[in-house]
């Protein structure tokens, strides 16, 4: 008709062409318009905006500039939004000049498409100079500069904002208070609860967007009753609020709730989708409901979603949680389209689950092969991989990927690090990754004190306390556990008791590890009556308040007590487990009690369903040994299920010294230096064993022997705490400051004991032991009546045993004695192991 140079009608047409039949027969219409204006250039550029193919819409704009013809408003909020999608900051950039250059710096349209476009680019304040700049900023503008601020987790920022906005008199939309649910969900119920109070002052129309975002901030804050009386409220539901709900009974821990909620929505006739599968298949993970999921799983693949990258993740994780069959999980991941980072990690995290760690090692290297970049979670992940099968070549090779890709600012990989390299013994290279990391947090630091307590170096693990107050980091339950366990190991008095003042003043004394470690500390340093006052402020003890409870008092001599805590453990309905029944074994072996001793072992399986461990047999062992059934001892060796270590006959060879068995001694010697060659325990038993028998020119070959092969003795070590300062005593040491006094002080006493007819065998070899070193020095510098507490790295020998009791007959004061095996409490002459040391 004549009519394709009305511009009017030609652009209608075009428009019509990009609803109706898609933007490829809008461009072949575009390309044969004779002339084009500005409307044009816009239509087409959204059209390509609409599917989102944003390149082609820019490189479009680039076209029209060259053409001659000036973008207006809509065509450079186009242009914005394209930018936007594609993060292109440069692009950006260049089209807010123009704005500037066009005069639009008021508009509101372009306004609200700046500020969408700095918040996606992640710079938040540029948004809000842009914001700040429109003097009268529409709903539009103030809801996108209320998103900017949730986007970047500035949600307290977004709540003032609307604060503003209501003073300046502009009304909320249901858009405004979506984004402000969303900044409520991580800032607490009050603050969720606060907004929703305003939504109904305001009067908005509760639609089913606004309804499933109240649903979503109660589910995120706990209060899940609260969501599902909001979901109620109206008769709508959508597959986005039905996974809502389900996602918030799964993050409430209400498994069968979510799974119940699951079948109301499929019975309603709601078709559900990629997330909501998800979201199920994570409440299966939780309960190891291994057959659900698989049932889920069918659905999935009804459903053709078995592709999916959040169901097929989800459906890993599963797989990885609830089956012992890795090949499941394999077959899921194999199933996803495009695995993403979260694909592969959870793939590597359940190879260390599994106990496959080497494997997770080489799923790492696929999926670096494959170009998909690790996340901090993923490094962590693998780190902890390292770390269990104890490899420093792959941790090392795993710190130089971490540092050539400026991995290393994030705290979570900073963390698995600092806990790889400390697990490894590398206590420098974890002190080294925590100095340079820009920001320390309280896990970095219990990493630190756990792996440096498994050492045996309690005092570096207390000296981490200055270090977190410099940092100023609260300690917090895990925290304060490790380093209560740090001061048992000492054990340091002041410090523990300084310790468990903090959790009373902190409130984390409500926590049953701190309450667990303070039962540990007060039993180990010899005060069971605060041990057991602890015990008793726990609310719910577990097996662990009871195994504190039971070696606190077996191990001060308490044997009848520590067995009565056992049996009322039984009717307080905790179960034990096989520490529980190791300690009660180790109670009878100390207070000489065979038969009962014997009878709890065969109760261990029949009643308790544990299966004895090699720990149990040594413990057996000893039983029968102290007890001098020394060829019962040898037959447990003999007949149990597992091959027999170094520790077990070093614990017989250890009873044949006691009661002079020389034949059945050389024999475990033997046996155990065979495991051992380098230990010096059996050369040092086996002399000691022939002195004791009046063969002292064997003892004095087999030491000869001993410096021959260069097996050296460790040296006898005693710690002692005086005034906050540790004080340490090595045998025959000189270097002390008060030596000379604390010689003095050990002459005297063994005068003393001559003067008043007490019987003590002295033997100028045993002189300068380091617990008599101890004793001397407690002696002249703590005050009178107050307790000497020491801790020995080794067993006390029989002279310093002797010794220290008849020191405790001239004096009026209680030492105790830690050592390598027990407590030795000696008062009034008498000592708590009542010869069974």
């Amino acid at each position: 008709m004549g009519f394709q140079e009305d511009m009017f009608l030609s652009n209608n047409l075009l428009s019509l062409y990009g609803k109706c039949f898609g933007v490829a027969e809008a461009r072949q219409l575009f390309d044969e318009m004779p002339c084009r204006d500005v409307a044009s250039w816009t239509m087409l550029m959204s059209a390509y905006g609409k599917i989102g193919n944003h390149e082609e819409a820019l490189e479009l704009f680039d076209s029209m500039l060259i053409s001659g013809e000036y973008p207006n408003e809509f065509t450079l909020s186009t242009a914005l939004r394209s930018c936007s999608a594609l993060r292109e900051f440069n692009h950006g950039t260049r089209f807010q000049a123009l704005v500037t250059k066009s005069g639009f710096d008021s508009n509101p349209v372009l306004g609200s498409a700046l500020i969408d476009f700095y918040s996606k680019c992640g710079c938040t304040q540029e948004a809000y100079r842009v914001f700040e700049y429109m003097n009268n900023g529409d709903i539009v503008s103030w809801t996108m500069m209320v998103s900017s601020f949730v986007e970047a987790g500035s949600w307290s920022q977004a709540l003032q904002l609307y604060h503003r906005m209501i003073q300046t008199g502009v009304a909320p939309n249901e858009f405004t208070f979506v984004k402000l649910l969303a900044a409520s969900s991580f800032l607490g119920l009050n603050y969720g609860k606060l907004v929703h109070a305003h939504l109904m002052m305001w009067r908005i129309e509760l639609n089913l967007v606004l309804k499933t975002a109240l649903v979503d901030m109660y589910c995120k804050c706990q209060s899940i009753e609260d969501a599902v009386k909001v979901s109620k409220l109206t008769l709508e539901y959508d597959v986005f609020l039905w996974t809502a709900i389900i996602s918030g009974f799964t993050q409430s821990l209400k498994f069968r709730e979510a799974i119940t909620a699951f079948h109301e929505m499929e019975t309603s006739g709601v078709v559900p989708n990629n997330f909501t599968y998800s979201g199920i298949l994570n409440a299966c993970s939780s309960i190891l409901a291994l057959d659900l999921g698989k049932q889920i799983h069918s659905r999935v693949v009804m459903a053709g979603l078995e592709n999916d990258v959040s169901v097929g993740n989800s459906l890993v994780d599963m797989y990885m949680k609830c089956s012992n069959m890795i090949e499941d999980a394999v077959r899921a991941f194999r199933g996803i389209a495009s695995p993403n980072v979260i694909s592969w990690t959870s793939l590597i995290a359940g190879f260390s689950e599994h106990g496959l760690e080497e494997e997770s090692i080489k799923v790492f290297g696929a999926m670096q092969g494959v170009g998909v970049r690790p996340n901090s979670f993923t490094l962590s992940t693998i780190l902890g991989a390292c770390g269990t099968i104890k490899s420093l070549t792959q941790t090392r090779k795993l710190h130089g990927y971490i540092i050539k890709n400026n991995a290393d600012n994030d705290v979570v990989v900073g963390n698995a690090l600092v806990d790889a390299y400390a697990g490894l013994g590398m206590v420098d290279d974890a002190w080294h990754v925590t100095s340079m990391m820009k920001h320390r947090d309280v896990i970095t630091y219990t990493s630190l004190a756990t792996r440096i307590n498994q050492t045996g170096n309690h005092e570096m693990a207390l000296n981490i306390i200055t270090h977190m107050n410099k940092d100023d980091v609260r300690m917090d339950g895990f925290s304060l556990a490790s380093f209560l366990s740090a001061a048992a190991g000492i054990p340091i008095m002041e410090t523990g008791k300084q310790l468990h003042c903090y959790s009373v003043k902190s409130g984390l004394g409500s926590w049953i590890s701190v309450s667990n470690g303070l039962v540990d500390l007060y039993g180990k340093c010899g005060c069971i009556h605060d041990a057991h006052r602890s015990f008793l402020e726990i609310t719910e003890p577990d097996a662990v308040s009871w195994n504190g409870l039971i070696f606190g008092l077996a191990s001060n001599g308490h044997v009848s007590s520590a067995l009565s805590a056992f049996e009322d453990m039984r009717l307080a309905g905790v179960e034990p487990d096989q520490i529980t029944c190791l300690l009660v074994l180790y109670a009878c072996s100390h207070g000489g009690l065979v038969d009962m001793g014997l009878d709890y072992f065969q109760s261990m399986r029949e009643k308790h369903g544990i299966r004895p461990q090699l720990d149990h047999y040594v413990c057996l062992v000893d039983l029968l040994g102290r007890a001098g059934r020394l060829e019962e001892a040898m037959n447990v060796i003999e007949t149990m299920p597992f091959k027999p270590d170094a520790l077990i006959y070093k614990t017989l060879l250890g009873a044949c010294k006691l009661h002079g068995n020389i034949p059945l001694g050389e024999h475990m010697a033997r046996q155990g230096l065979e495991l051992d060659p380098s230990d010096p325990a059996f050369y040092v038993l086996l002399a000691n064993l022939y002195d004791d028998s009046g063969r002292s020119e064997l003892g004095e070959k087999t030491r000869r022997m001993m410096r021959e092969r260069g097996v050296r003795k460790n040296p006898g070590q005693s710690w002692m705490e005086e005034r906050n300062m540790v004080h340490l005593f090595t045998a025959g040491d000189t270097s002390h400051p008060q030596i000379g006094k604390i010689h003095e002080k050990i002459e005297s006493l063994i005068a003393q004991f001559r003067n008043q007819g007490i019987w003590y065998q002295e033997n100028r070899a045993l002189a300068h032991h380091s617990e008599k070193l101890a004793v001397a020095f407690g002696l002249i510098s703590t005050p009178p009546k107050a307790p000497i507490r020491i801790i020995k790295n080794i067993r006390i020998c029989r002279d310093c045993h002797d010794f220290i009791m008849n020191v405790t007959r001239l004096v009026d004061r209680e030492i105790i004695v830690r050592d390598g095996n027990r407590f030795h409490s000696f008062k009034k002459g008498e000592c708590s192991c009542r010869g069974y040391w």
